[in-house]
């Protein structure tokens, strides 16, 4: 007889279930209440009920704790300077979407070697979460993989859906599950009605596949999420931060029927992935919003205690400590800098 399944299958090795590592790597009542408070402060910003900038900052992926928890102290000490016109949140994230193969991140592979530990890559990522809202400093992520949020979501502040899925109907039905703020991305091509139509199905409840929190196959229904926004990221090397493209959003945005909350990533499109360009995409949102451009409510910047980014795969003891092995960042001087800037300070 003639195999039929499972003839591209290397292993299939069951992973513990959420319910499970939640327990093994629990949050205390005070980062639950930190988290919440955080949800809802973001929440108010992008719905226009606090005046602040919502700043999601932060390194373009994780891949050395040590360095991440760093950052996060750094980050602590901006908070408490211009929190009374910022709000920062930092960049978490451990899911990296491939065009066509390298490194997927912490999560997938969190030796930085190809042996793909995924159950250590989520123990380490939820263990990572846990340290920066201990040091009081939001989070913030890109979930990319449906399953994931079982394991690390309860401490997640705000989260992303990348240009590369924001077209997906997994991702949407995801999305409208989730307990936190979500931001939709323009499409890779610019294009922003994929987002505009995301954020209208995630606002609805829907139901899928998924899994329970005991790691059994289940249909999930969700209520929809509320809390969907959107963000303009450039696209096929065009930027779409000026004025006239914010204002054609809002036309889109309020067509659908839609708020005017729209966050402008920094990077990406909007600065030809040229960390260099960042500061002035920054200057740019804040000149518009100062001349009464209520839509724009955020921003992100990719940022890291060491600008650029270096080569990798490679040893990862040769590894630079502080600098990306995915996209270029600011350094931490610079972002320091425009953020003061930014604050009046």
């Amino acid at each position: 007889m003639r195999k039929v399944s499972d003839l591209n299958i290397a292993s299939n090795i069951p992973l513990p279930a959420p319910a499970l590592m939640i327990h093994e790597i629990p949050r205390a009542e005070r980062q639950e209440e930190f988290v919440a408070q955080s949800r809802q402060q973001i929440q108010e910003i992008i719905f226009h009920d606090d005046p602040r900038l919502l700043l999601v900052v932060g390194p373009c992926s994780i891949h050395d704790t040590r360095a991440g928890l760093e950052y996060a102290a750094r980050l602590r000490e901006l908070i408490d300077r211009v929190g009374d016109r910022i709000y920062i949140v930092m960049r978490c994230y451990f899911e990296k979407p491939r065009t066509t193969i390298g490194w997927k991140g912490l999560i997938m592979d969190p030796r930085l070697d190809g042996s793909d530990e995924i159950t250590e890559g989520l123990r380490i990522a939820r263990r990572f979460l846990a340290g920066v809202i201990e040091l009081g400093v939001p989070t913030a992520t890109e979930l990319l993989d449906p399953i994931t949020p079982q394991y690390i979501a309860d401490l997640m502040c705000w989260s992303a859906i990348g240009a590369r899925t924001t077209e997906s109907q997994t991702h949407r039905q995801m999305a409208s599950g989730l307990s936190m703020p979500v931001g939709f991305k323009n499409a890779t091509t610019g294009a922003v009605e994929p987002a505009v139509n995301a954020i209208k199905a995630a606002r609805c409840g829907q139901t899928f596949f998924g899994i329970s929190g005991d790691g059994v196959a289940s249909a999930v229904t969700t209520k929809g999420n509320p809390n969907c926004h959107l963000i303009l990221r450039g696209g096929n090397a065009r930027p779409n931060y000026f004025p006239e493209n914010v204002a054609a959003t809002e036309r889109q945005l309020d067509r659908a029927g839609l708020d005017r909350s729209i966050v402008i990533d920094c990077s990406h499109g909007n600065s030809g992935k040229d960390p260099n360009r960042q500061p002035g995409v920054l200057s740019s949102l804040l000149a518009q919003r100062a001349s009464g451009t209520a839509s724009i409510v955020g921003a992100m910047l990719e940022s890291n205690l060491q600008g650029g980014n270096q080569p990798f795969p490679q040893p990862p003891a040769r590894l630079q400590y502080g600098c990306s092995i995915t996209d270029a960042c600011l350094d931490w001087e610079t972002t320091r800098r425009i953020i003061l800037a930014a604050a009046g300070k």
